[in-house]
C-alpha cells in the first residue's frame, strides 16, 4: 500500500464525519433524530437495509467461508431463509408498525402486554446489539491495523488493533451524534455503492493475478467442490444445511428484520407500510446477489493463494492437527484483508479498505439510544420535555459508542469466526423476542405474566443450548421463538383470567 491509499482511506473517514455534522442542524426533535421525520424514500431505506445487513462481517468473513478447506456455497441456503423471512415480515409485522406513530418496535409489546415485557425485550436488544456491533467494529479495526502494519512492519499488532478500534469508534460516534438516524441512512446509501464497487474492483484484480484466469478458477472450484450449495441433511449440529438455512434463516430474519429495532427503525422512517415492504423485499434480492459475489471472491482467493499446494494442507482436520481450515491463515477473517493490503494496486487498495470501513460504520448507536430513551427512560420520566429527551438521546449515543469500543477490545483475541459469533448472538436473544411478538399476534388469551414466564424460560433454554450443546446457530431463533410461543400458550391456560398490573 502507498500514500495514495492512506489519503483515500482517511479521506473517507473524514468525509462521513463531516457528513454527519452537516445534518446536525436538522435534528430539532426526537422524531427528527430517531425516524428522520418519516419522509425518507423507499429506495434509500432498501439500500440502508442492505448496508446494515451485510456489513464488514460479510465483506471479510464470507470470502473466508468459501476459501476454507471443505468450504463452498452452502452458506447461500441461509440466504434462502432470509428471503422467505422478508415475505413473512411484509405480510405479518409491517402493517402493525404503521398503526400508530412508533419510535421503537418494542412499544407494540408495551401496548399488548405492559411495560415489563416491553422493557425486558428492549434490554435484550440493547445487550445483543452492543455485542454484535462490538464484533463488527473489531473486524474493521483488524483491517485498519493491517494497513498500518503494511507501512510500519515493526509496529506492535496488538497496540495498533486497539488504536484502530478507538479511532473507528470515534468516527462512528461523531457522525451519529450530530446527524441522527437520517444521516445514518444516507451514509449507508453511499456506503453501499462504495463497498459494492470495492468488491467488484477486488474481484477483477484477483482474477488478473491468477495464472490461467477464470478458466483456472472454474477448474479449481469444480475440483475442490467449491460451488456446492445444497445439503438436504437434517443435521442440527451442522451450520449450513437446506432445512437449517430455510427454516432457521427465515426465523432469524423474522427476528432481526421484524423485531429488532436496529432494522425496524428504518421502516419507521418511511411514510407508509407499502414503501417499507417494497424496500425490505428489494433488499432481499440485492443481498442474495451480494452473498453470491462474496462467496465467489473466496473461490478466487483460493485459486490465488493455492493452499492445497502446501504439504501441511493435507493435515487439516486430522486428529491432533491444530491447523485452521483456512490455512495458511489462522482464520477466515484474515484471508481477504491479507490480499487487499499486500496485493492490490495503489489506489484500488485504498478504495477497497474504504469499502470495508463503509460496511463497518453502519451505526446502531441511534437505534440503541432510541430504545433506551423511549422504552427504558421515558416511562420513568413522563414529565420530561421533548428537548430534554433529545439531549438524553445524544448523550446515550456517545455512551453506547464507548461501550461498543470496549466490547471490541475485550473480544480482540477471540479465535472463532466473527460471522458465526455475530449470528449466534443475534439468534440467541432475538429468538425469545420474536417469540413474544408471535405470542401477541396469535395467542389472544396470553397476558403479561404469560409473556414474562415464556421469555424467561426461552432465554434460559437458549443459554443452555449456546453453552452446553453443539446445535448450530441457524436453529437458535427457531428454538427460542417456538419455546416462547409454546410456554406462553401453556401459561395462558393458567394465568389468562388473572389481572396483572402493567
Amino acid at each position: 500500500m502507498q500514500t495514495l491509499d492512506l489519503i483515500i482511506i482517511f479521506g473517507y473517514l473524514i468525509g462521513i464525519t463531516l457528513f454527519g455534522i452537516f445534518y446536525s442542524g436538522k435534528q430539532e426533535t426526537t422524531e427528527d433524530y430517531f425516524v428522520g421525520d418519516r419522509n425518507v424514500p423507499w429506495w434509500a431505506i432498501a439500500a440502508s437495509i442492505v448496508a446494515t445487513e451485510t456489513s464488514t462481517i460479510t465483506f471479510i468473513s464470507v470470502p473466508g467461508i468459501a476459501f476454507a478447506k471443505g468450504g463452498n456455497f452452502e452458506f447461500l441456503q441461509l440466504v434462502f431463509g432470509y428471503i422467505l423471512g422478508r415475505v413473512v415480515i411484509s405480510l405479518l409485522f409491517i402493517p402493525m408498525y404503521f398503526k400508530g406513530e412508533l419510535f421503537t418496535v418494542y412499544q407494540l409489546l408495551g401496548d399488548r402486554f405492559g411495560e415489563k415485557v416491553k422493557m425486558l425485550a428492549s434490554s435484550l436488544f440493547v445487550i445483543m446489539r452492543n455485542i454484535a456491533d462490538g464484533i463488527r467494529l473489531l473486524l474493521t479495526a483488524i483491517v485498519l491495523a493491517a494497513v498500518y502494519v503494511a507501512f510500519v512492519p515493526d509496529a506492535n499488532q496488538n497496540t495498533i488493533v486497539i488504536a484502530s478500534i478507538i479511532l473507528l469508534g470515534l468516527v462512528m460516534i461523531i457522525f451519529t451524534f450530530f446527524g441522527g438516524m437520517e444521516a445514518v441512512i444516507w451514509v449507508e446509501v453511499v456506503q453501499l455503492g462504495i463497498y459494492i464497487g470495492g468488491a467488484i474492483a477486488a474481484a477483477w484484480v484477483i482474477v488478473n493475478q491468477i495464472d490461467g484466469g477464470m478458466s483456472r478458477v472454474w477448474e479449481l472450484g469444480a475440483q475442490y467442490d467449491k460451488f456446492k450449495f445444497l445439503d438436504f441433511s437434517l443435521n442440527f449440529t451442522k451450520t449450513y444445511t437446506f432445512w437449517g438455512g430455510l427454516i432457521g434463516g427465515c426465523f432469524l430474519t423474522m427476528s432481526t428484520h421484524g423485531t429488532d429495532q436496529y432494522l425496524v427503525q428504518r421502516y419507521l422512517c418511511t411514510d407508509k407500510p407499502s414503501s417499507a415492504s417494497f424496500a425490505l423485499l428489494t433488499s432481499g434480492a440485492v443481498v442474495l446477489g451480494q452473498f453470491i459475489g462474496f462467496l465467489f471472491i473466496g473461490v478466487l482467493l483460493f485459486a490465488f493463494y493455492q493452499p492445497f499446494n502446501l504439504p501441511e494442507y493435507s493435515l487439516i482436520g486430522t486428529e491432533g492437527s491444530k491447523l485452521a481450515a483456512t490455512f495458511p491463515f489462522t482464520g477466515g477473517d484474515k484471508v481477504f484483508p491479507d490480499f487487499i493490503t499486500k496485493n492490490m494496486p495503489t489506489g484500488l487498495s485504498g478504495l477497497v479498505v474504504a469499502a470495508i470501513f463503509a460496511a463497518a460504520l453502519s451505526s446502531s448507536l441511534n437505534s440503541i439510544a432510541a430504545t433506551a430513551v423511549n422504552d427504558l427512560y421515558k416511562p420513568f420520566a413522563k414529565d420530561k420535555s421533548d428537548k430534554n429527551l433529545l439531549k438524553i438521546a445524544s448523550i446515550l449515543t456517545v455512551v453506547v459508542g464507548i461501550i461498543q469500543i470496549v466490547v471490541a477490545i475485550a473480544l480482540k483475541d477471540a479465535a472463532a469466526s466473527a460471522l458465526s459469533q455475530a449470528l449466534a448472538v443475534a439468534g440467541l436473544i432475538n429468538g425469545p423476542i420474536l417469540g413474544v411478538f408471535l405470542v401477541g399476534t396469535f395467542i389472544k388469551k396470553a397476558n403479561q405474566t404469560c409473556a414474562l414466564i415464556a421469555m424467561i424460560t426461552s432465554i434460559s433454554l437458549m443459554l443452555y443450548i449456546y453453552f452446553g450443546t453443539k446445535i448450530a446457530f441457524p436453529w437458535y431463533p427457531v428454538i427460542g421463538s417456538l419455546t416462547t410461543l409454546i410456554v406462553a400458550f401453556l401459561a395462558s391456560l393458567v394465568f389468562s383470567n388473572k389481572e396483572v398490573e402493567s
